[in-house]
């Protein structure tokens, strides 16, 4: 089971940038499907973006395509969320997430119960 930890959240003005990283330790696996995902208060959790580890193919949310990138580093075991013109309704917490899949899969997750490790989170508040 990998664990995973997210930093580079902060308080940030609308329009400013920030990058979360996602350090993953305990791989065991050659690919993933990884996923970035967010919660406001008194929302549901709800998916932001995700990549498959080992293809690099991407998904993103609608709210956030064209702002967030999503990226792996894969000898530094660390995958990062490139938020650009932020926006208030992006402050939540976010966490990353991870799933074991086959080597050969280009699998990319879009929902939280599909992910089975977890990050503690890191709090993103953007004010207008």
């Amino acid at each position: 089971q990998v664990q995973l930890v997210e930093s580079g959240g902060g308080l940030v003005q609308a329009g400013d940038s920030l990058r979360l990283s996602c350090a993953v330790s305990g791989r065991t696996f050659s690919n993933y499907a990884m996923g970035w995902f967010r919660q406001a208060p008194g929302k549901e959790r709800e998916f932001v973006a995700t990549i498959n580890w080992s293809y690099g193919r991407t998904y993103y949310a609608d709210s956030v395509r064209g702002r967030f990138t999503i990226s792996r580093e894969n000898a530094e075991n660390m995958v990062y969320l490139q938020m650009n013109d932020l926006k208030p309704e992006d402050t939540a917490v976010y966490y990353c997430a991870a799933k074991e899949i086959n080597s050969a899969s280009t699998t990319i997750l879009t929902v939280n119960n599909r992910y089975d490790n977890w990050g503690q989170g890191t709090q993103v508040t953007v004010s207008s």
